[in-house]
C-alpha cells in the first residue's frame, strides 16, 4: 500500500512521542571501566589564543605533478591547526570570502550553543564579505576537527577543514607527538575536482573519493625517534569513507584516546574510524632505520596511509607500558536515574518538506544547502542537512542535568558515524561487537547494529544530531536534540 506524506509525518510524530517515555525493558548496562589518573587540582588557565581565519578560494596544487585546483581553505596553510592549552580561551575572528555563505563548526567541543557554528540553528549564516567572532573556553583536551556546516559536502570536498589541538592531558611526556590527518579527494583523470555529491553515493555508503592522502601527501613518511614511545594522533576529515586503522612494524601499540577523550590504554588491533572520528595511539617505534606502517584494512587489500620512520640513536626504554592520559573532566552518567530513549536510523522516501493544512509547502532548508533528493530518516523524520531557515521540532527534548541512555538503531545496510553536538557521550554496549567503554562525540553504527550511549544533558540549547557521512546528513539523516 502506498504511504502518504501525511501518514509518514504522523507516524514519525507518534514514534517521537513514544520515545519520550523510559523503555519498560531496560537492558543491563554499566559504566564500570578501568580507572584513569585524576589531576590533584583542577586546571586554572588564563591563556588567551587569538586566531584569524579567512575562508576563501586559494588555488594551489595538491601534488607537484598535478594541476592547480580551486581549493577552499581557512588560511594560506591548506590545513589550519590551532593549538590551545586546556582551560584556555580561544578568540577567533572569522571572515568569509567564499562565493556562498558558510560558518565554522567546532566539532566535538563542549561549548556554548551560540558558538557551535550551525547556520540558522545556532547563528546566522556568515555571508560573503561578512565576519563572525567565535569566543569560548576549551573544557577538554584532545584533537578536534573544524569544518563548515552548510553545503559541507562541497566545502569540505574542496578542502575547507582544519584542526583544533587542545593540550594538557598527559601524565608524563611522550618521546614525540605527531599528527596524521586523513583526507580523500574526488579528482578526475586530469586532476580536476569531480562532483562531490552523487545520487548513487548519497543513497548508499557515500560517494568515495578517488585519491587518498594523509597530511596532504599520498603516503607521508614522518621521522620519529627510534625505540621510542610516540603519540600518534589520527583524525579523519573525509566526507564518506570509513577506515579500519591498524599499524604494523611496531614494538607495541595501544589506544589511549578516542575522539580526544582519554581511555585506559588497551592494545590496538584495528579500530574503525569514520568521518570526523579520532584516535590517539602510543606506538613503540622500531629500532633505528625501521618503519612502522599505518594501514587501512577496510579495502579489498590493505592501503598504506602513512609511515613512521625511526631515526637517530635507539632510546633506552623498558617493556612497553604506555603512560595513560588524565581522566576527562566530563560528568559521569548516572544510569540508576537515567531516562531511556531510542532513535532509529532508516532509509526513507519521504519528502524534504511538510504540507501545511492550507496546501502550502514548508521547506526545511535554503537552496544552497538543500539536496533535491531525500534518502534517510531518523525516527521516520527527514531533514536535509543545513541552511534551516524554518526549523522543525526537535527529535528529542531533554531536561538539563538529567542522564539519558540513547539506543541508536541502524536499520539500514550501511554504516553511519553518528555525531551529537555540544555533548560527549559514554559508549556502553553494542549487540554486534565488544568494545571498551569510552567517551566519544561520534560513534560508528554498523548495519543492523544497536548501540547504547549515555550522557548527562548539561549543555542547554538546540544541538544538531546527525550522521557524519556528509551526503547522508544532506539527504535527510539529521535532526535537533534540545536540552532545556
Amino acid at each position: 500500500m502506498p504511504i502518504s506524506r501525511r501518514s509518514v509525518i504522523g507516524g514519525g510524530a507518534a514514534l517521537a512521542a513514544l520515545s519520550a517515555y523510559p523503555l519498560l525493558a531496560q537492558p543491563a548496562l554499566s559504566t564500570e571501566r578501568p580507572s584513569l589518573p585524576k589531576r590533584k587540582e583542577p586546571i586554572l588557565n588564563d591563556a588567551v589564543v587569538n586566531a584569524r581565519l579567512i575562508a576563501k578560494e586559494r588555488p594551489r596544487k595538491l601534488f607537484a605533478d598535478g594541476p592547480v585546483l580551486p581549493f577552499w581553505t581557512y588560511s594560506d596553510d591548506p590545513l589550519s591547526i590551532i593549538k590551545v592549552p586546556k582551560g584556555g580561551r580561544l578568540k577567533t575572528h572569522f571572515t568569509n570570502e567564499l562565493p556562498e555563505h558558510t560558518s565554522i563548526h567546532w566539532h566535538g567541543i563542549r561549548l556554548p550553543n551560540h558558538m557551535d557554528g550551525v547556520p540558522y540553528v545556532t547563528q546566522k549564516p556568515v555571508y560573503t564579505g561578512e565576519s563572525y567572532h567565535y569566543d569560548f573556553t576549551l573544557p577538554d583536551s584532545g584533537l578536534f576537527p573544524i569544518h563548515s556546516h552548510c553545503n559541507t559536502v562541497e566545502q569540505l570536498g574542496r578542502g575547507l577543514a582544519g584542526a583544533l589541538l587542545v593540550t594538557g592531558d598527559e601524565t608524563r611526556p611522550y618521546d614525540d607527538d605527531v599528527l596524521c590527518v586523513i583526507k580523500d579527494w574526488r579528482l578526475g583523470e586530469n586532476g580536476e575536482f569531480l562532483d562531490f555529491f552523487t545520487d548513487d553515493g548519497a543513497s548508499r555508503g557515500g560517494t568515495f573519493a578517488t585519491v587518498r592522502t594523509a597530511n596532504l601527501e599520498k603516503v607521508p613518511v614522518m621521522k620519529v625517534p627510534a625505540n621510542a614511545d610516540v603519540r600518534l594522533r589520527i583524525m579523519s576529515v573525509n566526507s564518506s569513507r570509513v577506515g579500519q586503522i591498524g599499524i604494523e612494524g611496531h614494538n607495541g601499540a595501544a589506544i589511549i584516546s578516542t575522539d580526544g577523550q582519554a581511555v585506559a590504554p588497551f592494545p590496538l588491533s584495528t579500530w574503525r574510524l569514520g568521518s570526523a572520528m579520532r584516535m590517539d595511539v602510543v606506538v613503540r617505534t622500531p629500532k633505528s632505520g625501521g618503519e612502522a606502517i599505518v594501514y587501512d584494512y577496510f579495502a579489498p587489500k590493505p592501503i598504506v596511509i602513512a609511515k613512521l620512520k625511526s631515526v637517530g640513536p635507539n632510546l633506552q626504554r623498558g617493556d612497553f607500558d604506555p603512560a595513560p592520559l588524565y581522566a576527562p573532566d566530563i560528568a559521569e552518567p548516572d544510569l540508576s536515574n537515567a531516562i531511556y530513549k531510542r532513535v532509529d536510523f532508516t532509509a526513507t522516501a519521504t519528502p524534504s518538506y511538510v504540507e501545511l493544512p492550507n496546501g502550502e509547502e514548508l521547506n526545511y532548508a535554503d537552496s544552497l544547502c538543500l539536496s533535491d533528493k531525500t534518502y534517510w530518516a531518523m525516527n521516520k523524520q527527514t531533514w536535509p542537512e543545513d541552511g534551516h531557515q524554518k526549523l522543525p521540532a526537535p527529535i528529542l527534548n531533554l531536561s538539563k542535568g538529567r542522564t539519558y541512555v540513547i539506543e541508536l538503531v541502524n536499520g539500514t545496510p550501511h554504516m553511519h558515524p553518528i555525531h551529537i553536538h555540544g555533548h560527549t557521550f559514554l559508549y556502553l554496549k553494542s549487540n554486534k561487537e565488544s568494545l571498551p567503554k569510552h567517551f566519544a562525540d561520534t560513534v560508528l553504527i554498523k548495519p543492523k547494529e544497536r548501540v547504547h550511549v549515555a550522557f548527562v544533558a548539561d549543555n542547554p540549547g538546540d544541538w544538531m544530531f546527525h550522521c557524519h557521512i556528509i551526503e547522508h546528513a544532506e539527504s535527510g539523516m539529521m535532526s535537533i536534540l534540545r536540552v532545556a
